[in-house]
């Protein structure tokens, strides 16, 4: 069986050596979580809030390692690693506390009671990506657990290293074997498995929408529960009456953080015509003044690309531009890409359609309200977005008006663990965290009782 290399983004080292699991190693994962879902699904919310508490409270206490993993792991800066790790914690203590409160409901009817039950589903297959690895496992870990489902999760290959200690940590918390299993090989194979297998009653994927499109198809053949969390190429506008300080100075985070390697990334900013200049005067200033460089270093705001394939494949889109700006980037080993600001005049370039996944803003200017909702919703994606306005009523009405699933006014943040997430259009189907996020991982059961 040959081994599965995995080196360091920013330094190229290898950190680990792992071998491929294989598809018949996926079979016994799944049977293991077959197996113990009976006891599972059966344990008191009251216990399985606390087993999940103490799994978020292990996590907590682990934090410095996981976040020091991830980083030699993916790239990310070790700040952004830290973040993430007590996410992690807090996701899944918020998922703790929703056992006990996803509740049925009783229905008048005549001639008895009626009444609704969130039944488990079983076996749920979680496939995750490689760009926020733990923190993207803990979205879907949180509520399929909480519900009472046993898991297999099968994250990316090339950034599996937390997603083996978060199962670690979770026997070390005190979760029944086979409730938590974690299968690392190749999505074409050990993952597909997870659609095929007929004691997989579910699969949760975050990733591209190519992919996305054919796990569709594949679950469509048994019916099966898919949810679907994939690409985006959100926008960012930014009006005349904006706080255009304010605007600027939050815009290369919500483009560069992660190395963009982000579905949520505002790399279409919209800017009104009357202060287009201004603002890409200030936007400019900003992202010079981003630190690029060693990820485990504190005052690093951006780290390196994940690999040297897709370095490759975000030189292919960044190559042809004529950017306004261009970052550095260190000298020596490392998959190094810079900052990176270019214009456009309209949608019609590759980059402000395609999305890149890579550290590239692609700034446009729009006239008025109308022609803003216009090159907003000229995409096949709709995950997040922002609107930067000091007029309520406008931000109201373009908020509406977008055709996306995920929207923040004066802010670009996309994702809390205590409201909904998830996209329109070819961004995916059905929805992360919040109380919403259960019924994806139960069935809904009615039950009347005659009183005749």
């Amino acid at each position: 069986m040959s081994a599965l290399i995995l080196r360091n983004p920013a330094t190229e080292a290898v950190v680990a050596e792992l071998p491929h699991a294989t598809v018949e190693d996926m079979d016994a994962a799944i049977v293991r979580a077959a197996a113990a879902g009976d006891a599972w699904r059966t344990v008191s919310p009251a216990d399985r809030n606390r087993l999940l508490r103490r799994f978020a409270d292990t996590v907590a206490a682990h934090a410095d390692e996981l976040a020091e993993l991830e980083t030699r792991n993916m790239g990310m800066p070790i700040g952004s690693s830290r973040w993430c790790a007590n996410a992690v914690a807090d996701t899944l203590h918020y998922f703790a506390g929703a056992v006990e409160k996803h509740a049925g409901s009783t229905i008048p009817v005549a001639g008895g009671v009626d009444m609704t039950f969130h039944e488990p589903l079983g076996v749920v297959g979680l496939i995750t990506p490689w760009n926020f690895p733990m923190l993207i496992a803990s979205w879907k870990l949180g509520p399929a657990l909480a519900a009472g489902n046993t898991v297999v999760l099968k994250p990316a290959e090339i950034t599996p290293l937390t997603s083996i200690r978060l199962g670690e940590l979770a026997l070390e918390a005190g979760l029944p074997e086979g409730v938590l299993n974690v299968v690392v090989g190749p999505g074409s194979t050990v993952g597909w498995r997870l659609v095929e297998h007929p004691l997989v009653r579910k699969v949760a994927f975050t990733g591209s929408t190519v992919v996305g499109k054919r796990l569709m198809q594949g679950c469509a053949d048994q019916v099966k529960r898919l949810t679907l969390e994939l690409g985006g190429k959100s926008a960012n506008i930014v009006f005349a009456d904006a706080d255009l300080e304010k605007a600027a100075a939050a815009a290369p985070g919500a483009v560069f953080d992660n190395s963009g390697q982000d579905c949520c990334s505002r790399s279409r900013v919209l800017v009104q015509r009357s202060v287009f200049d201004e603002f890409l005067e200030k936007f400019v200033a900003a992202a010079a003044a981003w630190k690029v460089g060693d990820p485990m270093d504190t005052a690093t705001a951006m780290g390196p690309l994940v690999t040297a394939d897709h370095l490759a494949r975000v030189l292919a889109y960044s190559r042809d531009l004529q950017p306004v700006f261009t970052g550095e980037v260190p000298d020596g080993p490392g998959y190094w890409h810079p900052v990176m600001i270019a214009v456009a005049d309209d949608m019609s370039p590759v980059a402000c359609r395609e999305e890149i996944f890579g550290p590239v803003a692609m700034v446009i200017p729009f006239d008025d309200e109308a022609d803003a909702v216009r090159i907003c919703n000229d995409s096949e994606y709709g995950l997040s977005g922002s609107v930067w306005t000091r007029d309520g009523a406008r931000a109201l009405r373009v908020v509406r008006a977008m055709e996306a699933g995920t929207i923040s006014v004066n802010s670009n943040s996309s994702v809390r663990y205590a409201t909904p997430f998830g996209g329109f259009k070819q961004s995916g189907l059905g929805r992360e965290h919040s109380m919403h996020v259960l019924d994806h991982y139960t069935e809904l059961k009615n039950v009347f009782i005659s009183t005749e």
